[in-house]
């Protein structure tokens, strides 16, 4: 591979460490809600109310700011949006109760709404249409990463600095993250004129049947990836193990949402990219998604501990797959010059979905009802499928 070739991809790696950097400031809190939840005597219930916060803010900065990218460029866009959201993630340092959780989690879930629309954008804008799946699942993949990560990095420095010290820290890494944005800015691949989409299409709009389909196969798809990143230290508390324990475990199921980003993306690049009738091989695939993601409603019946973390691994797997062909199947119906827009509104339905049934989901944690909560999670991505074939049965791309 020639040098050209990889400054190409550089943008897209970019956009890989800043989606690392925003799961890093995300998972942060969950990574460490049982010693949150302890010190300000908060309730599960009460820690969903804060998740909302984040999510429903969330929801909004995604297409948001994928409008003010779209129109306005990545340069201006990411660095005043990383720049809120780095001041946003350090005020979580302040933090003394609910409230002032909530709004340092919804000012960051605002800020954080960028970095999808920003990926994606960066990814059609530098790279060729055969690799965008595959330069999605690069730029995306760090969210993964971060999840990771999170557990190995963020427990250890709240050991020895305190769980505000670990806030901190993720105030130091959006710092460092802007300077080196400043230099890919430079790139010639990030500095060429864009170009006139090939043909016109009108944005998605309010009554737009193929936009709904897109909504609701990635919101209801993706659910049990928000659902494992806040509940899995909670459940796993409820097993007898300890923060240090939970440290060793916590990074496997979002090293199967890694895993998956980059083996959806193959795979899409391979079979939807090759022909010209997508519909039915975007069937075919959120068929066996859809399968797939059903195991979980059985998570909390599996014994041993390994049983439960393979599946909790198979669930983000399947959600990344989600992720990626929902996108894809979006962007054969949109041009890329809706590029943030389009992934703003699939991130933030996602997250609107993950914010209204958070603190059901945690009120059911308190009852100890997780059965019912596992099998929430796994029926989600079904019902999304169910519609999407509804709304998709006449429709040809």
């Amino acid at each position: 591979m020639n040098i050209r070739r990889i400054t190409l991809w550089i943008p897209a790696v970019s956009m890989m460490m800043l989606s690392l950097i925003s799961y890093i400031d995300r998972n942060t809190m969950a990574a460490l809600a049982p010693t949150i939840l302890e010190e300000m005597k908060l309730s599960n219930e009460q820690y969903g109310y804060i998740v909302a916060a984040f999510s429903i803010l969330y929801m909004i900065g995604n297409p948001v700011w994928g409008r003010w990218i779209d129109r306005f460029g990545l340069r201006l866009g990411m660095t005043t949006a990383v720049t809120f959201w780095t001041l946003a993630s350090m005020a979580h340092a302040f933090a003394q109760g609910i409230w002032s959780f909530g709004f340092a989690r919804a000012a960051l879930g605002f800020g954080e709404g960028a970095t999808f629309p920003g990926g994606y954008r960066t990814v059609v804008e530098t790279l060729p249409v055969e690799n965008r799946s595959k330069g999605v699942a690069v730029a995306y993949s760090g969210g993964s990463l971060g999840a990771v990560i999170t557990p190995l990095i963020i427990i250890p420095i709240a050991a020895k600095w305190g769980w505000r010290g670990a806030f901190w820290f993720t105030g130091i890494i959006g710092i460092i993250w802007l300077l080196i944005w400043t230099l890919v800015n430079r790139l010639p691949a990030m500095r060429k004129p864009r170009q006139a989409p090939a043909r016109l299409v009108a944005p998605p709009h309010f009554f737009d049947r193929k936009a709904w389909s897109f909504l609701f196969t990635y919101a209801f798809g993706a659910f049990p990836l928000g659902f494992v990143l806040y509940t899995s230290a909670l459940y796993l508390k409820t097993l007898g193990l300890s923060q240090g324990e939970m440290a060793k475990l916590l990074w496997i199921p979002p090293f199967g949402w890694e895993l998956g980003y980059f083996f959806w993306g193959w795979v899409t690049d391979r079979t939807v990219s090759r022909t010209s009738e997508t519909m039915p091989v975007f069937r075919r695939l959120f068929t066996v998604l859809t399968i797939l993601s059903l195991p979980l409603a059985f998570a909390p019946q599996m014994r041993p501990l390994p049983f439960l973390m393979a599946e909790l691994f198979l669930a983000m797997f399947v959600t990344a797959g989600f992720v990626i062909v929902g996108v894809s199947y979006a962007t054969t119906i949109y041009t890329a010059e809706h590029a943030g827009l389009i992934a703003g509104l699939g991130a933030g339905s996602w997250s609107g979905v993950v914010g209204l049934m958070m603190p059901f989901i945690g009120r059911l944690f308190d009852q100890h009802n997780y059965a019912l909560a596992f099998q929430i999670a796994a029926a989600l991505p079904l019902i999304g499928y169910l519609i999407w074939l509804l709304l998709t049965r006449y429709a040809k791309t």
